[in-house]
């Protein structure tokens, strides 16, 4: 099974509600990705995601775009407008605005990055104070709740005051002013990627790109028994320890052509038991081979 479709838990809501599969959570946090160098705004893995995002989180306000932290968040307010009591419905962050906007500013979107600045102080008080939350939903004035201004969260957010500073100065640079150059140079310029295709048992890999070498990591010593050829011959590969709690096995695959399976299993050293089942990873045929 994939990790991505292991449960995990989620706080803030009803126990009946907190278990969730990884792979259905959404969250505006994968635009970190283009913050930090790693990823190219234009990518299209992360313009699929800003789709997603946009579609789940995103809610227009009179003062404009806010967005959730991540899809059935119960952190915020009840339907009601009754307070938070360690559940209720997650609401919009003006902070993530500011990342919004930190984005198109990286995208070569100055205009979208400055009317989102505006935004981010449009959801301020009259004080210029920045909420943790604004109320993201219809008014209910007997609670003073409206529509685009500050919840009854915390306010200020000194982390949202920290986030509009730095994009007011990354608008001035006309940049994303903390941007690494050094990330930018090794992921976007050169488009450096591993020579490794890590496969663990949380992390089962069902196919790897042609050229890289499967490297498997267990927590225990083993030997892998594996073949790319369906057993008609076979090789042992002994993991190695990392001092770390970690034990790692590089199988000499980026050599093996397009389309081969490689099968294995293992054999635990310190309890002398085989695994007692097979694993299969395909190399995928090299048209296919986009990192992920």
């Amino acid at each position: 099974m994939s990790r991505f479709q292991n449960n995990i838990l989620v706080k803030n809501v009803s126990p009946s509600q907190a278990t969730r599969v990884a792979g259905n959570l959404v969250s505006p946090d994968a635009l970190a990705l283009v913050r930090f160098g790693i990823r190219a705004a234009d990518d299209p893995r992360i313009l699929d995601t800003v789709k997603v995002i946009d579609a789940l989180l995103k809610v227009e306000t009179p003062c404009g775009p806010i967005w959730h932290r991540y899809n059935g968040d119960g952190y915020g307010e009840h339907e009601d407008g009754t307070p938070f009591d360690g559940t209720g419905v997650g609401r919009g962050w003006p902070l993530l605005t500011g990342e919004r906007a930190h984005y198109e500013l990286a995208a070569g979107r100055d205009k979208d990055a400055a009317r989102l600045l505006a935004t981010v102080e449009s959801f301020a008080n009259e004080g210029g104070l920045i909420p943790e939350q604004i109320w993201d939903t219809s008014d209910i004035p007997s609670r003073k709740l409206y529509l685009g201004r500050p919840s009854g969260s915390a306010m200020p957010l000194v982390w949202a005051h920290a986030e509009y500073v730095k994009l007011v100065r990354s608008l001035r640079d006309q940049r994303v002013f903390d941007m690494p150059p050094q990330t930018v140079q090794r992921y976007v310029v050169q488009k450096t990627g591993s020579p490794h295709a890590i496969w663990r048992f949380n992390h089962k890999l069902r196919t790897i790109r042609a050229g890289q070498i499967l490297r498997v990591e267990t927590l225990a010593p083993a030997v892998v028994h594996w073949s790319a050829d369906d057993w008609r011959t076979v090789r042992d590969t002994k993991t190695r320890d990392s001092g770390l709690g970690m034990h790692w096995a590089d199988l000499p695959t980026e050599k093996l052509p397009d389309g081969t399976t490689l099968v294995f299993t293992f054999d635990w050293m310190e309890v002398h038991r085989w695994e007692g089942r097979d694993f299969f990873v395909v190399i995928e045929f090299t048209q296919q081979s986009e990192p992920r």
